[in-house]
């Protein structure tokens, strides 16, 4: 009896083994086209140039939404008419807007964009972490015009995974800082 108990338990160790099967190492790779610029044309006091990748719709008060539909992220620019005892407040409200992430963020580096000969001054926040945005700037001419800008992706915050997107994105958001120009008033 004991034989028997022994060889049944050794044929059911020896019988249940599974092959080994290798898996090749897979890596999610997101690419996205090689960004083509023109210029945005619009009703606006300002003009860029936007990635053609993108789709942008303006609302009447020059609130403009730049939407990237495979990434699900849109950028949301705000334009303010605004004067010089008003510029402080406006920068203050902006400033406090982007660090208002801090509390999930990892770290905001920022950077500042002067162009005296387009009369545009601002400063760019890169916002790393499991933040609700992950970049945001404003730019002035320090007189008149104020506009914001503000990245959002309509999913929940996972920066390790949506890193390849807010990396093309934040490059488009430079170039449209970089680009941006006031129109001469009538």
């Amino acid at each position: 009896m004991r034989f028997l108990i022994f060889f049944l338990l050794f044929t059911v160790c020896v019988s249940c083994e599974d092959d080994v099967v290798v898996k090749p190492h897979a890596e999610l790779r997101l690419r996205y086209p090689a960004p083509k610029y023109s210029d945005v044309q619009m009703d606006c006091p300002f003009v860029f140039k936007q990635n053609e990748f993108a789709q942008v719709l303006v609302n009447k008060n020059c609130g403009i939404k730049v939407e990237y539909p495979t990434m699900n992220a849109t950028v949301f620019l705000t334009y303010i008419n605004t004067d010089p005892s008003k510029i402080d407040r406006q920068l203050y409200e902006a400033q406090k807007l982007a660090l208002g992430h801090k509390i999930r963020a990892v770290s905001i580096p920022e950077s500042q964009y002067v162009n005296p000969d387009k009369k545009t001054y601002g400063t760019f926040y890169e916002i790393n972490g499991n933040a609700a945005s992950h970049g945001q700037f404003y730019l002035t001419d320090s007189i008149k015009h104020f506009v914001t800008g503000a990245l959002y992706f309509k999913t929940k915050p996972n920066f390790d995974s949506l890193l390849p997107a807010i990396d093309y994105v934040r490059n488009d958001m430079r170039m449209m800082m970089e680009t941006m120009e006031w129109k001469k008033s009538p």
